[in-house]
């Protein structure tokens, strides 16, 4: 039986990007005046191929927003704001999740997959409505994530597509029975049930745990990535004194019996990691894997470390068409998140 619906790869065209302009200073203690200059320079590259979608929470934030992008050189064509009050700015976990129809691939939908702050913090309801708010602005049909007549919860960094059927994702974010649980009682079945109703993609690729210092509890989206619809890059920890080297190993081996939807092996490239970044004694998740994919541009985050070149080369030769840029994101990952957690895209019809 065809799905009723498919979330279409991160690759596939976009009519804009959404974002949500910072405003949380406790996301960045201390660093919070450097932020939004890194977000217009995300904008900027963005822009090159297609527009922006910014959120903001009123007026005085949106004018605050734009001289950023005047200075950095943006066009107001390419911009459009939202006046939509949010409680933090990681558009990707509760931005407008949109699929396209699995009947009619040009129409489009919006998936409420009920936000709840990665059931961690108690401040989430405004991100919450921001998919009921975006399907009515554009006039898309919304549809209710749910499993057998109960919502469901998810976000989008927890799950990562290659539009033809295959989804990948993690047993800490999603399977743990003690920590940050979304959805309480819930199995692998009842999981791939969803992801095969809602998303279209039938085979589910269940990798382990996500990377040191991610405040998510495992999303994948800092760990492995579908680069097109039959190759990932996975990231790797040389090190074995490294907190993570153990759990990399583990899903590199998950990954040699991993199998794409029509049967067939997937392609692995393997990315370096930077050196461990630390605020005080917290860890934080600093990932070449949490790059985004945009019509014009392959925008990466970039660390002050020895491997951003090579990080940079690896992905440059896997998306020979598009420009592959580096964003610095010392700053930026201060939030526990960088340039994938922060934008959420949104298909062409």
């Amino acid at each position: 039986m065809d799905a009723a619906y498919r979330f279409p790869a991160e690759w596939e065209p976009h009519a804009a990007t959404w974002l949500g302009w910072p405003h949380n200073g406790r996301d960045w203690p201390g660093k919070f005046a450097a932020i939004p200059w890194v977000y217009g320079e995300i904008v900027r590259k963005i822009v090159e191929g297609e527009d922006a979608h910014i959120l903001v929470n009123g007026p005085a934030q949106e004018a605050r927003a734009w001289r950023v992008l005047e200075k950095v050189g943006i066009s107001a064509e390419r911009v459009r704001f939202f006046r939509w009050p949010s409680d933090r700015g990681w558009t990707r976990d509760f931005g407008p999740l949109c699929v396209r129809d699995g009947h009619r691939d040009e129409a489009l939908a919006v998936v409420d997959t009920h936000f709840n702050a990665w059931a961690r913090y108690p401040t989430f309801k405004r991100d919450a409505r921001l998919a009921r708010r975006a399907a009515k602005a554009l006039e898309l049909p919304l549809v209710s994530c749910e499993h057998q007549g109960l919502p469901v919860v998810l976000e989008g960094g927890a799950l990562d597509f290659n539009g033809r059927g295959t989804v990948l994702t993690t047993e800490e974010c999603l399977l743990d029975p003690d920590v940050q649980v979304r959805n309480p009682g819930f199995t692998k079945a009842d999981y791939e049930a969803v992801f095969a109703e809602w998303f279209g993609a039938r085979n589910t690729i269940w990798l382990g745990h996500g990377i040191a210092g991610d405040d998510t509890h495992g999303h994948v989206d800092d760990l492995c990535r579908f680069v097109d619809d039959r190759t990932l890059v996975l990231i790797q920890e040389d090190d074995p004194a490294d907190a993570n080297y153990r759990a990399l190993r583990e899903n590199r081996e998950r990954l040699e019996d991993a199998r794409l939807e029509d049967g067939s092996k997937p392609e692995v490239v393997y990315l370096p990691m930077p050196r461990p970044i630390y605020f005080g004694e917290q860890r934080l998740p600093a990932s070449y894997a949490n790059f985004y994919i945009s019509n014009a541009s392959v925008i990466v985050p970039t660390f002050n470390d020895e491997n951003d070149r090579k990080a940079l080369g690896i992905l440059g030769e896997l998306f020979p068409h598009r420009s592959v840029v580096g964003i610095h994101a010392v700053d930026l990952v201060l939030g526990f998140g960088t340039l994938h957690c922060l934008t959420q895209q949104f298909p062409k019809a």
